[in-house]
């Protein structure tokens, strides 16, 4: 296995790595030739700023009782989980091959069973939320001093149990818990606002008692401070808005529905690869 990358990273680190990530979302999609590259894309950044910065996790050792958590509560996601990880080390990158594939360690959706470093498996949309909560109300009661980072979609926080979950997350304090919303404006094959507007999200949380904070969720230094932050807030639960651009770094994905669930061509890919790594957009 390749020796894990030094953390914690510089910003200009992490955006290089945000975009090896990036290309990492695309290869894996095209081999599968089924996947979900939008919202993997648009969440790129935030991941990479957990796992190459933030977080406290031990790719040998991914059961460590101490570590951070992180719940990717929009699973369908997962390509960017699955990238983040293989590239922190906690396997090896030729894992990245096999997605959705018989056998596979790596599955449609997170499975903690088969895969190294996923702490809660995923799927039905706002249910993640809600494991977090039980893992801060666990380390709280536990006195134990991880924290646990869930990312949730604009589209997911239509879920009722989503704020069920944002109620016993203030009653209880949980100043251990942050949750990260990828707000990319787009859900399965269409517009959030044309199914069922969620505005406004930063209102909403600080009516459920949360610390609320925005940031463009593409730009690394604000990405970061944020995270950072959120570390230090005492007595209340975190919630960071982050705008987003679904299909980020490949200008023919970004803001287009039909790539929430399709896998580029051959040549779709080759042209996606190439914007990423020229950072042509």
């Amino acid at each position: 296995m390749e020796k894990s990358p030094d953390v914690p990273m510089s910003v200009e680190e992490l955006e290089r790595m945000a975009a090896v990530i990036r290309c990492d979302i695309i290869n894996m999609i095209h081999e599968a030739n089924a996947g979900h590259p939008g919202g993997s894309l648009s969440a790129a950044d935030i991941v990479t700023a957990l796992y190459f910065r933030l977080m406290n996790v031990d790719p040998q050792n991914p059961g460590w009782p101490d570590r951070d958590r992180f719940i990717l509560s929009k699973g369908h996601a997962c390509p960017v989980w699955y990238a983040a990880l293989a590239e922190r080390g906690f396997y090896d990158r030729s894992q990245l091959m096999t997605l959705r594939k018989l056998n596979s360690i790596l599955q449609g959706h997170a499975d903690m069973v088969k895969t190294p470093g996923v702490d809660m498996t995923v799927g039905s949309l706002g249910q993640g939320f809600s494991a977090g909560i039980g893992m801060a109300l666990s380390g709280k009661l536990r006195k134990k001093d991880y924290h646990v980072w869930v990312l949730v979609g604009d589209g997911e926080s239509q879920e009722g149990a989503i704020w069920e979950a944002a109620m016993s997350g203030a009653k209880y304090k949980l100043d251990n818990i942050t949750v990260i919303v990828d707000k990319n404006g787009l859900q399965n094959d269409t517009f959030v606002d044309d199914v069922m507007p969620v505005d406004p999200l930063p209102d909403k949380w600080r009516a459920f008692n949360w610390n609320v904070m925005e940031i463009d969720g593409h730009d690394m230094a604000q990405v970061v401070e944020a995270l950072e932050k959120a570390k230090t807030v005492k007595g209340v639960p975190t919630a960071i808005i982050a705008h987003t651009v679904k299909g980020k770094g490949v200008s023919f994905m970004e803001n287009v529905p039909k790539w929430h669930g399709a896998a580029p061509c051959d040549e779709e890919a080759i042209q996606a690869l190439k914007e990423i790594r020229g950072g042509t957009n």
